[in-house]
C-alpha cells in the first residue's frame, strides 16, 4: 500500500521483521509490515515512529498493550488485508468499534457503525427495539411504549438457569476459622446459555477460553474474573435469578504421608449452585 505524502516512515530495520505482542494478556505474533498496514494509525505510529526501547513490554520481552486482547484477533485480522469478516453472530460490534476508535482505525470504525449497511442497520434497529442492543445516545424505547408487551421469543430469552461452580480446598487444623478458606476460591465457572451468562456478568465473565459462542448455544468452558462467591450472587440476585439447588463433593487427606498426633488435615471439595430465572 502506497504510503501518504509526508506520511513515509522512518527506517524501521531496527524492528524485527516478526513481532511478538502481549495484548491484554493474549499472545500475539505477526509481521511487522501487517502492524503498519494503515498509515497515521496508532499500532503505525508505535511501529514506525518510535523505537524498541520506547514501547512498554512484559516480563518475556514482548510488546505490550493493555487493551482487550480477545477482540485485538479482529484488529489483526482486519490489518492483514483491509477487509472486514466478523462471526455469524457477533455481539461485541460496539465494543470493536472502541477497539478500532483507540488504534485510530477509521476505516474499520466506520464498517462498525450500526448504518454502514441496511443489513447491519435493520438488526441493529430490530435489537434497540427490544432491548437488546447498545444505545448509542441514550436509552431506546419500543415505537408501542415503554408500557407495550413483549413478544414471546424475547421472554422466553429471558428464562434459563446458570449454575456457578468452584474447586476449594482449606486445611482444618487447631484454629479452624484461621485456616479454612470457604468463600474466596481460585476459580468460579459459569456454566448455561452463551446470552444469559453474558446478561448478568458482562465484562466479569472470561470468554477466552469458548470465543464466538452463538447467544442461544450453551457453554461450561466460561469463568469470572474475580474470585468472590458473595460477588457472583449478587449479580445473578440483582437480574432476577434465584438459588434452586447445590450441591458438593469432598476428599480429605493429611498434610503429610506420615500424620501424627493432632496433624492437620487437607479438604478438597467441588461445589455447584444452580441459580435459575422465571416468569
Amino acid at each position: 500500500m502506497a504510503l501518504a505524502e509526508g506520511s513515509k516512515p522512518r527506517d524501521d530495520s531496527h524492528f524485527p521483521d516478526i513481532v511478538e505482542l502481549n495484548v491484554g494478556g493474549q499472545v500475539y505474533v505477526t509481521r511487522l509490515q501487517t502492524l503498519v498496514a494503515v498509515p497515521d494509525s496508532l499500532l503505525w505510529q508505535m511501529f514506525s515512529r518510535q523505537s524498541p526501547k520506547e514501547l512498554a513490554r512484559d516480563t518475556k520481552g514482548r510488546f505490550f498493550l493493555d487493551r482487550d486482547g480477545f477482540l485485538f484477533r479482529y484488529v489483526l485480522d482486519y490489518l492483514r488485508d483491509l477487509t472486514l469478516v466478523l462471526p455469524d453472530y457477533f455481539p461485541e460490534r460496539s465494543r470493536l468499534r472502541r477497539e478500532a476508535d483507540f488504534f485510530q482505525l477509521r476505516e474499520l470504525a466506520k464498517r462498525l457503525s450500526p448504518t454502514v449497511s441496511k443489513d447491519d442497520s435493520v438488526g441493529e434497529e430490530v435489537a434497540h427495539v427490544h432491548g437488546h442492543g447498545d444505545s448509542e445516545g441514550g436509552s431506546v424505547t419500543s415505537p408501542h411504549g415503554a408500557g407495550s408487551a413483549r413478544s414471546p421469543s424475547a421472554d422466553a430469552r429471558k428464562l434459563g438457569y446458570i449454575t456457578v461452580g468452584y474447586r476449594g480446598s482449606y486445611t482444618i487444623g487447631r484454629d479452624i476459622q484461621t485456616d479454612a478458606k470457604f468463600r474466596r476460591v481460585a476459580r468460579i465457572t459459569v456454566c448455561g446459555k452463551t446470552s444469559l451468562a453474558k446478561e448478568v456478568f458482562g465484562d466479569t465473565l472470561n470468554e477466552s477460553r469458548d470465543p464466538d459462542r452463538p447467544p442461544e448455544r450453551y457453554t461450561s468452558r466460561y469463568y469470572l474474573k474475580y474470585n468472590f462467591l458473595e460477588q457472583a450472587f449478587d449479580k445473578l440476585t440483582e437480574v432476577g435469578f434465584h438459588m434452586v439447588a447445590c450441591s458438593s463433593t469432598g476428599t480429605c487427606a493429611y498434610t503429610s504421608n506420615d500424620p501424627g498426633p493432632g496433624e492437620d488435615k487437607i479438604w478438597t471439595s467441588y461445589t455447584e449452585y444452580v441459580f435459575c430465572r422465571e416468569q
